[in-house]
Protein backbone atom coordinates (compact mmCIF):
# COMPACT_ATOMS: atom_id res chain seq x y z
CA UNK A 1 0.00 0.00 0.00
CA UNK A 2 1.54 3.41 -1.17
CA UNK A 3 2.23 6.07 2.10
CA UNK A 4 -0.49 8.26 0.79
CA UNK A 5 -2.99 5.51 1.03
CA UNK A 6 -2.03 4.56 4.57
CA UNK A 7 -1.81 8.44 5.80
CA UNK A 8 -5.49 9.00 3.96
CA UNK A 9 -7.02 6.15 5.97
CA UNK A 10 -5.05 7.04 9.28
CA UNK A 11 -6.68 10.33 8.70
CA UNK A 12 -10.31 8.51 8.24
CA UNK A 13 -9.53 7.06 11.79
CA UNK A 14 -8.67 9.51 13.15
CA UNK A 15 -11.63 11.78 11.77
CA UNK A 16 -13.78 8.67 13.49
CA UNK A 17 -12.39 8.88 16.31
CA UNK A 18 -13.13 12.54 17.66
CA UNK A 19 -16.73 12.31 15.47
CA UNK A 20 -18.65 12.11 18.78
CA UNK A 21 -16.96 15.29 19.57
CA UNK A 22 -17.04 14.27 23.21
CA UNK A 23 -13.76 13.72 23.40
CA UNK A 24 -11.84 15.63 26.42
CA UNK A 25 -8.26 16.75 26.90
CA UNK A 26 -7.26 13.50 28.49
CA UNK A 27 -8.15 11.11 25.33
CA UNK A 28 -7.14 13.96 23.02
CA UNK A 29 -3.57 13.61 24.69
CA UNK A 30 -3.84 9.92 24.75
CA UNK A 31 -4.65 9.92 20.89
CA UNK A 32 -2.03 12.09 20.57
CA UNK A 33 0.23 10.02 22.32
CA UNK A 34 -0.73 6.71 19.85
CA UNK A 35 0.75 9.06 17.06
CA UNK A 36 3.82 9.60 18.81
CA UNK A 37 3.99 5.87 19.44
CA UNK A 38 3.23 5.17 15.66
CA UNK A 39 5.50 7.46 14.28
CA UNK A 40 8.38 5.38 14.43
CA UNK A 41 6.85 2.71 12.42
CA UNK A 42 6.39 5.02 9.37
CA UNK A 43 9.08 7.23 8.63
CA UNK A 44 7.34 8.79 5.37
CA UNK A 45 4.53 9.87 7.56
CA UNK A 46 4.34 12.46 9.97
CA UNK A 47 2.12 11.18 12.14
CA UNK A 48 2.33 13.64 14.80
CA UNK A 49 1.53 16.69 12.40
CA UNK A 50 -1.25 14.88 10.60
CA UNK A 51 -2.91 14.30 14.38
CA UNK A 52 -2.75 18.09 14.18
CA UNK A 53 -3.98 18.50 10.78
CA UNK A 54 -6.90 16.20 11.56
CA UNK A 55 -8.08 18.11 14.86
CA UNK A 56 -7.32 21.24 13.42
CA UNK A 57 -9.37 20.35 10.43
CA UNK A 58 -6.37 20.87 7.97
CA UNK A 59 -6.88 17.84 6.79
CA UNK A 60 -10.35 17.14 6.05
CA UNK A 61 -12.72 13.96 5.65
CA UNK A 62 -12.99 15.02 1.85
CA UNK A 63 -9.50 15.45 1.66
CA UNK A 64 -8.37 12.26 3.17
CA UNK A 65 -10.98 10.70 0.62
CA UNK A 66 -9.79 12.12 -2.03
CA UNK A 67 -6.27 10.81 -1.67
CA UNK A 68 -7.10 7.16 -1.54
CA UNK A 69 -6.10 5.24 -4.32
CA UNK A 70 -8.83 2.78 -5.43
CA UNK A 71 -11.92 1.12 -4.70
CA UNK A 72 -10.89 -1.74 -2.22
CA UNK A 73 -9.02 0.99 0.10
CA UNK A 74 -12.20 3.05 0.05
CA UNK A 75 -13.92 0.06 1.04
CA UNK A 76 -10.84 -0.43 3.59
CA UNK A 77 -11.19 2.87 4.78
CA UNK A 78 -14.67 2.90 5.75
CA UNK A 79 -14.46 -0.36 7.67
CA UNK A 80 -11.93 0.87 9.44
CA UNK A 81 -13.82 4.50 10.57
CA UNK A 82 -16.73 1.80 11.60
CA UNK A 83 -14.30 -0.23 13.93
CA UNK A 84 -13.22 3.13 15.60
CA UNK A 85 -16.69 4.41 16.32
CA UNK A 86 -17.96 1.19 17.36
CA UNK A 87 -14.93 0.26 19.47
CA UNK A 88 -16.73 0.67 22.77
CA UNK A 89 -19.88 -1.17 21.76
CA UNK A 90 -21.88 1.37 20.74
CA UNK A 91 -22.52 4.07 18.41
CA UNK A 92 -23.81 7.54 18.94
CA UNK A 93 -25.82 9.86 16.99
CA UNK A 94 -23.04 11.99 15.95
CA UNK A 95 -20.64 9.18 14.85
CA UNK A 96 -23.81 7.77 12.75
CA UNK A 97 -24.22 11.39 11.26
CA UNK A 98 -20.21 11.16 10.02
CA UNK A 99 -20.46 7.56 9.31
CA UNK A 100 -23.52 8.70 6.61
CA UNK A 101 -21.23 11.17 5.11
CA UNK A 102 -18.54 9.20 4.69
CA UNK A 103 -20.12 6.63 3.08
CA UNK A 104 -21.16 9.63 0.50
CA UNK A 105 -18.33 11.41 0.08
CA UNK A 106 -16.29 7.45 -0.34
CA UNK A 107 -19.37 6.86 -3.37
CA UNK A 108 -20.42 3.71 -1.23
CA UNK A 109 -23.76 2.56 -2.20
CA UNK A 110 -26.31 1.31 -0.04
CA UNK A 111 -25.61 -2.23 -0.44
CA UNK A 112 -21.87 -1.63 -0.26
CA UNK A 113 -21.81 -0.42 2.84
CA UNK A 114 -24.29 -3.06 4.74
CA UNK A 115 -21.67 -5.95 3.41
CA UNK A 116 -19.03 -3.97 5.15
CA UNK A 117 -21.32 -3.81 8.16
CA UNK A 118 -22.64 -7.14 8.15
CA UNK A 119 -19.07 -8.09 8.73
CA UNK A 120 -18.33 -6.26 11.60
CA UNK A 121 -21.87 -6.05 13.59
CA UNK A 122 -21.58 -9.75 14.84
CA UNK A 123 -18.69 -9.51 16.77
CA UNK A 124 -20.18 -5.82 18.15
CA UNK A 125 -23.32 -7.73 19.06
CA UNK A 126 -20.90 -10.02 20.44
CA UNK A 127 -19.25 -7.86 22.67
CA UNK A 128 -22.71 -6.22 23.91
CA UNK A 129 -23.65 -9.65 24.93
CA UNK A 130 -20.36 -10.97 26.84
CA UNK A 131 -20.47 -13.51 29.70
CA UNK A 132 -18.45 -13.29 32.19
CA UNK A 133 -16.58 -16.69 33.37
CA UNK A 134 -17.22 -18.66 36.45
CA UNK A 135 -15.26 -17.00 39.07
CA UNK A 136 -12.36 -18.63 40.66
CA UNK A 137 -11.08 -17.71 44.32
CA UNK A 138 -7.51 -19.70 43.69
CA UNK A 139 -5.27 -17.49 42.98
CA UNK A 140 -2.92 -19.32 40.65
CA UNK A 141 -6.28 -20.16 38.44
CA UNK A 142 -6.77 -16.45 38.30
CA UNK A 143 -3.00 -15.48 37.00
CA UNK A 144 -3.48 -18.22 34.44
CA UNK A 145 -6.65 -16.81 33.65
CA UNK A 146 -5.15 -13.24 32.95
CA UNK A 147 -2.19 -15.30 31.10
CA UNK A 148 -5.02 -16.80 28.64
CA UNK A 149 -6.36 -13.75 27.91
CA UNK A 150 -3.29 -11.96 27.16
CA UNK A 151 -2.62 -14.90 24.89
CA UNK A 152 -5.68 -14.71 23.21
CA UNK A 153 -5.76 -11.18 22.34
CA UNK A 154 -2.13 -11.19 21.39
CA UNK A 155 -3.09 -13.77 18.85
CA UNK A 156 -5.85 -11.67 18.13
CA UNK A 157 -3.64 -9.12 17.19
CA UNK A 158 -1.54 -11.07 14.51
CA UNK A 159 -4.71 -11.81 12.18
CA UNK A 160 -5.32 -9.18 9.57
CA UNK A 161 -9.25 -9.39 9.77
CA UNK A 162 -10.65 -6.36 11.00
CA UNK A 163 -13.36 -8.51 13.46
CA UNK A 164 -9.97 -9.73 15.29
CA UNK A 165 -8.90 -6.49 16.74
CA UNK A 166 -12.42 -5.75 17.30
CA UNK A 167 -12.83 -8.58 20.17
CA UNK A 168 -9.82 -7.51 21.94
CA UNK A 169 -11.99 -4.89 24.14
CA UNK A 170 -15.00 -7.09 24.37
CA UNK A 171 -12.29 -9.48 25.67
CA UNK A 172 -10.68 -7.54 28.12
CA UNK A 173 -13.74 -5.93 29.62
CA UNK A 174 -14.61 -10.14 29.94
CA UNK A 175 -11.28 -10.63 32.01
CA UNK A 176 -12.28 -7.90 34.79
CA UNK A 177 -15.37 -8.75 35.03
CA UNK A 178 -14.04 -12.02 36.43
CA UNK A 179 -11.61 -10.96 38.01
CA UNK A 180 -14.07 -8.92 40.36
CA UNK A 181 -16.78 -11.23 40.22
CA UNK A 182 -13.45 -13.61 41.99
CA UNK A 183 -13.26 -11.53 44.31
CA UNK A 184 -16.97 -10.94 45.69
CA UNK A 185 -17.58 -7.48 43.58
CA UNK A 186 -20.33 -7.79 40.94
CA UNK A 187 -19.69 -5.48 37.85
CA UNK A 188 -21.82 -4.50 34.58
CA UNK A 189 -20.13 -3.25 31.70
CA UNK A 190 -20.32 0.27 32.45
CA UNK A 191 -18.57 0.26 35.18
CA UNK A 192 -15.94 -2.23 33.46
CA UNK A 193 -15.81 0.34 31.34
CA UNK A 194 -15.03 3.52 33.80
CA UNK A 195 -12.70 0.85 35.25
CA UNK A 196 -10.25 0.70 32.36
CA UNK A 197 -10.95 4.19 31.48
CA UNK A 198 -9.35 5.16 34.60
CA UNK A 199 -6.23 3.44 34.31
CA UNK A 200 -5.49 5.08 30.91
CA UNK A 201 -6.80 2.82 29.14
CA UNK A 202 -9.18 4.21 26.70
CA UNK A 203 -11.23 1.83 24.54
CA UNK A 204 -11.56 4.50 20.82
CA UNK A 205 -7.92 4.89 21.13
CA UNK A 206 -6.70 1.40 22.50
CA UNK A 207 -8.44 0.03 19.32
CA UNK A 208 -7.16 3.03 16.93
CA UNK A 209 -3.45 1.93 18.21
CA UNK A 210 -4.02 -1.61 17.80
CA UNK A 211 -4.81 -0.33 13.93
CA UNK A 212 -2.11 1.80 13.41
CA UNK A 213 0.35 -0.88 14.40
CA UNK A 214 -1.30 -3.27 11.51
CA UNK A 215 -1.61 -0.61 8.86
CA UNK A 216 1.61 0.62 9.39
CA UNK A 217 3.19 -2.83 9.32
CA UNK A 218 1.35 -3.94 6.57
CA UNK A 219 -1.11 -6.20 8.42
CA UNK A 220 -4.10 -5.35 7.08
CA UNK A 221 -7.44 -6.91 6.45
CA UNK A 222 -9.16 -7.95 2.68
CA UNK A 223 -8.05 -5.05 0.81
CA UNK A 224 -9.78 -5.21 -2.97
CA UNK A 225 -11.43 -8.58 -1.67
CA UNK A 226 -7.62 -10.57 -1.19
CA UNK A 227 -6.50 -10.48 2.59
CA UNK A 228 -3.30 -9.41 2.94
CA UNK A 229 -0.34 -9.63 5.20
CA UNK A 230 0.71 -13.08 7.34
CA UNK A 231 0.28 -13.93 11.16
CA UNK A 232 3.70 -12.64 12.92
CA UNK A 233 4.21 -9.54 10.54
CA UNK A 234 3.19 -7.14 13.51
CA UNK A 235 4.57 -3.44 13.38
CA UNK A 236 6.73 -4.24 16.11
CA UNK A 237 7.50 -7.77 15.60
CA UNK A 238 5.27 -8.81 18.86
CA UNK A 239 1.71 -8.35 20.11
CA UNK A 240 1.61 -5.47 21.54
CA UNK A 241 -2.29 -6.54 22.92
CA UNK A 242 -0.83 -9.30 25.30
CA UNK A 243 0.88 -6.73 27.24
CA UNK A 244 -2.08 -4.21 27.74
CA UNK A 245 -4.50 -7.27 28.75
CA UNK A 246 -1.93 -8.87 30.91
CA UNK A 247 -0.98 -5.57 32.56
CA UNK A 248 -5.13 -4.61 32.84
CA UNK A 249 -5.49 -7.83 34.36
CA UNK A 250 -3.03 -7.74 36.97
CA UNK A 251 -3.91 -4.27 37.59
CA UNK A 252 -7.85 -4.93 38.45
CA UNK A 253 -6.73 -8.42 40.44
CA UNK A 254 -4.60 -5.61 42.84
CA UNK A 255 -7.49 -3.14 42.69
CA UNK A 256 -10.42 -6.13 43.66
CA UNK A 257 -8.33 -7.55 46.06
CA UNK A 258 -7.64 -4.47 47.59
CA UNK A 259 -11.16 -3.61 48.50
CA UNK A 260 -11.16 -0.41 45.44
CA UNK A 261 -8.78 1.70 47.43
CA UNK A 262 -7.12 2.90 44.45
CA UNK A 263 -7.87 6.54 42.87
CA UNK A 264 -7.66 7.11 39.19
CA UNK A 265 -4.41 8.81 40.20
CA UNK A 266 -2.95 5.86 41.49
CA UNK A 267 -4.42 3.19 39.21
CA UNK A 268 -3.12 5.25 35.76
CA UNK A 269 0.77 4.84 37.71
CA UNK A 270 0.07 1.34 38.80
CA UNK A 271 -1.11 0.04 35.18
CA UNK A 272 1.62 1.85 33.28
CA UNK A 273 4.30 0.08 36.03
CA UNK A 274 3.05 -3.31 34.95
CA UNK A 275 2.60 -2.59 31.80
CA UNK A 276 6.65 -2.69 31.16
CA UNK A 277 7.20 -6.24 32.23
CA UNK A 278 4.88 -7.12 30.47
CA UNK A 279 5.92 -6.29 27.37
CA UNK A 280 9.07 -7.88 28.51
CA UNK A 281 6.69 -11.30 29.11
CA UNK A 282 5.24 -11.14 25.09
CA UNK A 283 8.68 -11.57 24.11
CA UNK A 284 9.10 -15.29 25.79
CA UNK A 285 5.26 -15.95 25.13
CA UNK A 286 5.01 -14.68 21.22
CA UNK A 287 5.52 -18.44 19.74
CA UNK A 288 2.73 -19.53 21.79
CA UNK A 289 0.62 -16.11 20.80
CA UNK A 290 1.27 -16.99 16.90
CA UNK A 291 0.68 -20.63 17.22
CA UNK A 292 -2.67 -19.59 18.98
CA UNK A 293 -3.44 -17.05 15.83
CA UNK A 294 -2.67 -19.89 13.25
CA UNK A 295 -6.17 -21.56 14.84
CA UNK A 296 -8.43 -18.75 15.50
CA UNK A 297 -11.71 -18.07 13.35
CA UNK A 298 -14.51 -15.46 13.91
CA UNK A 299 -17.07 -18.28 15.07
CA UNK A 300 -14.47 -19.30 17.85
CA UNK A 301 -13.86 -15.69 19.35
CA UNK A 302 -17.41 -15.32 19.19
CA UNK A 303 -18.12 -18.47 21.19
CA UNK A 304 -15.13 -17.48 23.85
CA UNK A 305 -17.26 -13.97 24.11
CA UNK A 306 -20.20 -15.48 25.03
CA UNK A 307 -19.27 -18.53 26.83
Amino acid sequence: MRAEDQKAILAVALHAAFADGAKDDRERDEVRRIADSLASASPAIDLRALYQDVLLNRFGIDQAVAALGDDGIRHYAYEMALCVCEADGQTTAAERRFLDRLKASLGLGKGQAEEIERGVDPIVAAGVAVTAPTPTSNNAELDQSILNYALLNGALELLPQSWASMAIIPLQIKMVYGIGQAHGVTLDQGHVKEFIAAAGVGLTSQYLEQFGRKLLGGLLGKVAGKTVGKIGRAATGMAFSFATTYALGHLAKRYYAGGRQMNGELLRETYQSLLGPARELQTRYLPQIEQKASTLDASQVMAMMRS
